[in-house]
């Protein structure tokens, strides 16, 4: 069967067979998160369209839906990291197999996480402007810089880390990608703490920090397509996050996560009516609108999944992303309107109220973290729509001349 071809009825009840199968004799809520996490991974369902020897099952992409099914069916973790574990993801796609024994297991089992280090105080929207540098020292490379807005990175072992390792070329081809280890003298986390009371976000300050040549991902000076590959697994996690079915027991509010739908779950029909709102015709209209967008979204996040079946990186994962952030926002002004003054409280006393009011200050990070929704329209308008590119004056010069980077300290 093909990876594109639809799955014959026979196939599929197979699969769904072993899956129940496997379930029932490994998952129980009440084992030990390390060890189910282990049995998973030797399984390979948790990722079923990685090839066997990388923790999955070697399954077309068109049956990973029914393995996702059976999980939520029993309420198993662990389900679809094929999709959701972007470090692996990026590893498996660029990494060498040497790298792929070194990480992608422990990604899969949770024994150790990843960080993002992309954005600095000077290159956030424009990350081919990146000025933390890797330098040759010896055998191996030293990292000087600072990354801001680090999501998880005081809890994190790994960071995937976009370095600049050439100065005399553009901006574009002169940074390199490293994954490498956290744990080491040179590195320093910061969090940022929030105004939601949370500390999801980190300053990391790199001084001398340490990578060997086992640690860089694809080319050196090659890194912004391995760039590209990560970003396109961020925003389609994070454009599916609002396509979730209600239904999932995995979707349960997480207030560490600032990718939690908005009041996780919530029936906005059910919440008009306990409002007494339900006959006010602006209401009855936010509310199908808020659900025909969820929808739109569910149709858009099956498209780049077709499309990533095909082995393209699809430009619709904005659209996914640039959609949530959307619904997140609508979802926040829908449900404090019909919640009135009560959506200001905070608390134990009212539990969807002390949501709400969180939610309405974390809805901003959907429209900040993964790109802003600035970047998903440019994208959108260039690759989509087919629009004239930006004008971009630096593109083609040596960055060491580019004033940003000519304005900072020498680098030598």
């Amino acid at each position: 069967m093909s990876d594109t071809s639809t799955p014959q009825s026979a196939e599929v009840g197979a699969v769904r067979a072993e899956v129940r199968a496997w379930l029932a004799e490994n998952w129980s809520p009440d084992r030990p998160k390390r060890e189910y996490a282990e049995a998973l991974a030797d399984s390979g369902w948790g990722a079923p369209t990685w090839p066997a020897q990388w923790c999955g099952r070697g399954l077309p992409a068109t049956m990973r839906r029914f393995v996702t099914e059976e999980f939520r069916r029993v309420g198993a973790r662990g389900s679809g990291q094929d999709i959701t574990n972007l470090f692996a993801n990026v590893v498996l796609a660029h990494g060498t197999d040497d790298q792929k024994r070194r990480w992608v297991r422990p990604l899969v089992t949770g024994e150790i996480r990843g960080c993002l280090l992309y954005s600095e105080p000077g290159a956030g929207s424009d990350l081919a402007a990146v000025q933390t540098r890797a330098e040759r020292v010896g055998d191996g490379w030293a990292m000087n810089g600072q990354k801001v807005w680090t999501s998880g990175a005081h809890i994190s072992q790994v960071g995937l880390l976009l370095a600049r390792t050439n100065w005399d070329l553009p901006k574009h081809r002169g940074v390199t990608f490293f994954m490498f280890t956290l744990d080491q003298p040179g590195v320093e986390v910061r969090p940022i703490r929030q105004v939601t009371g949370g500390a999801h976000f980190n300053e990391v300050f790199l001084t001398d920090a340490h990578a060997s040549d086992d640690d860089v991902l694809g080319d050196v000076d090659g890194g912004w397509s391995v760039l590209q590959t990560a970003l396109g697994f961020e925003r389609n996690i994070m454009g599916a996050e609002s396509a979730k079915s209600k239904d999932d027991p995995r979707a349960a509010p997480d207030k560490d996560s600032p990718w939690t739908r908005v009041v996780g779950g919530t029936d906005y029909v059910e919440l008009a009516r306990s409002s007494g709102l339900s006959g006010h015709d602006d209401i009855r209209q936010a509310v199908a609108r808020l659900y025909s967008r969820e929808q739109v979204n569910r149709w858009n996040t099956l498209r780049v999944r077709a499309e990533r079946r095909q082995g393209v990186a699809s430009p619709v994962a904005s659209l996914g992303k640039l959609a949530m952030s959307r619904i997140v926002h609508d979802a926040v002004e829908l449900t404090s309107t019909m919640l009135g003054a009560s959506s200001m409280l905070d608390g134990d006393d009212d539990p969807v109220a002390a949501e709400v009011n969180r939610s309405s200050f974390a809805a901003f990070v959907t429209s900040i973290g993964g790109g802003t929704d600035q970047i998903q329209r440019n994208i959108i308008g260039e690759r989509i729509l087919g629009l004239p590119k930006e004008p971009e004056l630096d593109k083609n010069v040596p960055f060491r001349e580019v004033r940003k980077a000519s304005a900072t300290r020498s680098f030598g």
